[in-house]
């Protein structure tokens, strides 16, 4: 697990969406546009189906949602779930969804995460509609995108200015890494940070897990007045979707769950898995690379990654100096290596960044890593995804900042990826050190009585490794594996026709594949 300041972008699972609006501001074109048509009838409000819960809980479920028109010709409304569900009658939190209302006949509403955690479903689906969803859902169902607790529009997560966010993200930390100065430079940012997150958050803080955010799922279920959840969660939302089917399980209806989290990895697995998943898409980047003209390596691929381990080490040691006085040190230059090896079609501007580092230049790197990051050109940020990502991990894995364990853990993922893994170690210094601590139990999740779920996991995804999806497709009771064998960050609506085909004609027609067809 790697929260917090130290290299928190091994644990967090940028979505495909996320990836390719952000990377606009480098020239890189959305490839999704979002969908004007809808039906005449305006359905400006959603009846909510009558269900038996405790007397504390029914002001909720049995709130009407109005709905109003808002961007793109789609519809926008705010729902209240509890602020703690163990205790409903303690407050409340304001759940903000927006949705494309179907086109055709109508099967019921389709809720898509599109993961993080931290990331906004709401616009997700406001921004990018066509690739969240293709033109056979739209037309079946209305397409909903909801900011889970702790993120955007709703009851959000707050914890620092931009000029804060800056040096929390991009600052160099004093002394040698895993040393014990650097160690405690690195609790205190942990500890400043935390405090803050709690000071300017208030109670929300502790109930942003992703426990509570399941049973938001159900209430929305509800309140859009459908029997059963229909759901696609991307990435983290795979997490979301899980959980929930394990609460819920007579409450599913279709769930397709692309770019999978193993439920039963602790978060040492996660990190020590995902750092050989990126390091085996940087090995694919490079034997690409190698076979154009103008790769900024040559040699081998084996070559290529000690150039870029050299690379890293050179500005560990010697940080390059960006024109807005921001330094470009090892732990932002991985940052900007892993967030193109999402997504193939982005390798081009990976090469570019090496190119301008190779020659002195920060600038592309920090345009990268600030792309990943939220950040805009003019210093402020887009969202609160950092604050939701690392305040929703924190409530959902346990931590062990002990300096003895983390130096095993870093000898280990060392060894596990060599290029990468040193720069994704320590990470469980930002969570030992937060307000609250998870009393989360990790655990396989069988989800028993559950309708049939899809698990679609890519053979060479770098940030869900495609053994998760096998893993969660055999422990769930009822699940089904549908493999894509390529490259990138999930695979429905990006990758070929038979993905598409097996995850449309489930959500359309309920046909579950008699086997995996192996895209």
């Amino acid at each position: 697990m790697t929260t917090g300041k130290t290299a928190r972008h091994g644990r967090r699972v940028v979505t495909r969406w996320s990836l390719l609006a952000a990377v606009t501001v480098v020239a890189l074109t959305l490839s999704g546009c979002v969908g004007l048509f809808l039906p005449s009838q305006s359905r400006a409000t959603s009846t909510p189906v009558a269900e038996n819960v405790a007397v504390d809980l029914q002001p909720f479920y049995r709130q009407t949602l109005s709905w109003t028109n808002c961007s793109n010709g789609m519809q926008c409304t705010t729902a209240r779930a509890p602020l703690d569900w163990n205790n409903p009658s303690a407050g409340e939190i304001k759940l903000a969804l927006i949705r494309h209302l179907a086109t055709g006949t109508r099967l019921g509403s389709l809720l898509i995460n599109p993961g993080g955690p931290g990331a906004s479903g709401y616009d997700f689906i406001r921004d990018s509609v066509d690739y969240a969803a293709d033109k056979k859902l739209q037309a079946s169902y209305d397409i909903v995108g909801f900011d889970p607790r702790g993120v955007g529009r709703s009851s959000a997560v707050t914890c620092y200015s931009p000029a804060q966010m800056d040096a929390y993200l991009y600052d160099i930390t004093p002394g040698v890494r895993g040393s014990d100065e650097w160690i405690a430079n690195n609790v205190k940012t942990a500890k400043d940070f935390g405090q803050a997150c709690g000071a300017k958050t208030g109670a929300l803080l502790d109930h942003v897990d992703t426990l509570s955010a399941a049973h938001d799922l159900d209430l929305l279920r509800a309140t859009l007045g459908d029997k059963k959840l229909n759901y696609l969660g991307y990435s983290y939302g795979t997490y979301l979707g899980t959980v929930y089917a394990e609460l819920y399980p007579q409450k599913t209806g279709r769930l397709v769950l692309d770019g999978a989290l193993d439920p039963a990895s602790s978060n040492f697995d996660v990190t020590e898995v995902q750092a050989k998943g990126f390091e085996s898409a940087l090995r694919a980047y490079l034997t690409d690379c190698l076979a154009h003209a103008h790769c900024p390596f040559s040699g081998t691929v084996a070559e290529g990654m000690a150039t870029i381990t050299d690379l890293l080490a050179a500005v560990e040691a010697s940080p390059i100096r960006n024109s807005d006085g921001r330094e470009l040190g090892a732990n932002t230059l991985v940052t900007a290596i892993i967030f193109p090896l999402y997504d193939r079609a982005s390798w081009s501007y990976l090469s570019k960044m090496f190119d301008a580092v190779m020659k002195g230049s920060a600038a592309f790197a920090f345009q990268l890593a600030d792309a990943y990051n939220s950040r805009n050109d003019d210093g402020t940020y887009a969202d609160n995804s950092t604050e939701a990502f690392t305040a929703v991990n924190c409530l959902d894995y346990t931590f062990d900042a002990d300096p003895s364990v983390m130096r095993q853990q870093a000898a280990a993922l060392s060894k596990a990826a060599p290029v990468i893994g040193p720069y994704l170690s320590y990470g469980d210094i930002g969570c030992a050190n937060w307000p609250y601590t998870s009393t989360l139990k990790r655990g396989p999740i069988a989800a028993a009585g559950s309708a049939p779920i899809i698990v679609v996991g890519t053979t060479n995804d770098p940030a869900t490794p495609y053994v998760w999806a096998q893993n969660l497709a055999h422990e769930l009771e009822n699940g089904h594996l549908v493999t894509y064998k390529g490259e990138g960050h999930t695979a429905y609506n990006k990758s070929n026709s038979c993905v598409n085909n097996a995850v449309d004609d489930y959500f359309v027609n309920g046909t579950v594949p008699s086997e995996d067809p192996k895209c």
